[in-house]
């Protein structure tokens, strides 16, 4: 968790700014993040990062075209030194709140590029969620459900579950075991999944869903078709088919301890397939691969899986990866996928 410090320091930053650009990572968590945020000021743009793993140089055309006086930077791990050279030769000040494992010696390389760094790994090694962190910078009890959203996509059980559910109890699920029981069998959970596959839709689409969730006043809002929802759950009942196609072809590849699934074509949904096979198959390994054109994304779950993950694409050409203790992902080139599947097994068996 943040200190009390850290998190009058965020306010401040928040206060502060009048045009602020927060720049989330491209998934609930990230989402989240920023919707809280954003809700809390009530100012402010954002925009979902997909350059993997790293928040690139790319992203400054954002920062020219929208023009803002703040940048805040969510849930995402990586970000490319370019891009504060960029944003510092325009004397524009950097928020950064993130969650993921990151080294000490790192924090001295941002103070040096007038960053500044919020990172609860860095106070007592913990990683609750980012969405979880800007809930209680905001700590706007209105928005408990959406917090409750990003927390659950990202694995944690918030300490504030027990508050939602009397709220909402139709929408909650009694004695959860996991997160992941929240995400996949529950109200709740659906809505946690419907904006997720709505970040999958057009930028167009994209941004209007934006709006609308900057100023929705209920989780039921999102559940009812009209004119303002009607993409969204249009884009829901589109990918959540293609999804549960895709699920059930995942499923038959259930029989060792490791689960590899590699797919093709124009969607990637490579975490959401591996996070729903962590949640069926806790004990096995889940890799979820991803290929288009020559490069390979890739999603892995299990015990310790970040060790793993590092030491398979250790001698991989202009391979990365890294993310949490049991989650992670990688990118690697396709022709270099036999390689890994190899590794990985050598590597599993070995224990």
């Amino acid at each position: 968790m943040l200190t009390e410090k850290q998190i009058k320091e965020i306010i401040s930053h928040l206060e502060l700014s009048q045009n602020p650009l927060f720049l989330f990572d491209n998934d609930t968590d990230g989402l989240i993040s920023f919707l809280l945020l954003r809700r809390f000021i009530g100012r402010g743009k954002g925009v979902a990062i997909k350059s993997y793993p790293e928040l690139n140089v790319s992203y400054f055309k954002r920062i020219k075209e929208l023009n803002p006086d703040y940048i805040f930077i969510l849930d995402k791990p990586e970000v490319s030194q370019e891009f504060f050279k960029k944003v510092r030769q325009n004397s524009l000040p950097i928020v950064w709140i993130d969650h993921h494992q990151v080294k000490k010696s790192k924090i001295k390389e941002l103070k040096n590029l007038g960053v500044n760094y919020y990172n609860p790994f860095l106070n007592n090694k913990t990683s609750e969620p980012t969405s979880y962190l800007c809930y209680k910078i905001t700590n706007k009890k209105d928005d408990i459900w959406l917090a409750l959203i990003g927390c659950i996509s990202d694995a944690f059980i918030p300490d504030f579950y027990n508050e939602f559910q009397k709220q909402f109890p139709e929408l909650a699920k009694k004695n959860p075991l996991s997160a992941f029981d929240i995400l996949y069998k529950s109200e709740i959970g659906k809505i946690a999944r419907i904006l997720d596959f709505s970040l999958k839709d057009t930028t167009t689409n994209v941004v209007n869903m934006l709006k609308f969730m900057g100023n929705v006043k209920s989780p039921y809002d999102i559940l009812e078709e009209n004119y303002q929802t009607k993409q969204i759950l249009k884009k829901y009942n589109e990918i959540n088919s293609k999804y549960l196609e895709l699920i059930k072809k995942a499923k038959e590849q259930t029989k060792d301890k490791i689960i590899f699934f590699q797919y093709g074509g124009g969607l990637s949904l490579s975490y959401n397939i591996a996070n729903e096979l962590m949640f069926e198959f806790p004990d096995r390994i889940v890799i979820v691969v991803y290929v288009k054109d020559d490069i390979a994304n890739i999603s892995l779950r299990g015990k310790n899986i970040r060790k793993l993950t590092l030491s398979a694409i250790k001698n991989i050409p202009n391979a990365t990866g890294g993310g949490h203790k049991d989650a992670t992902g990688a990118k690697i080139s396709s022709s270099y996928l036999s390689q890994f599947k190899d590794k990985i097994e050598e590597l599993v068996n070995k224990k």
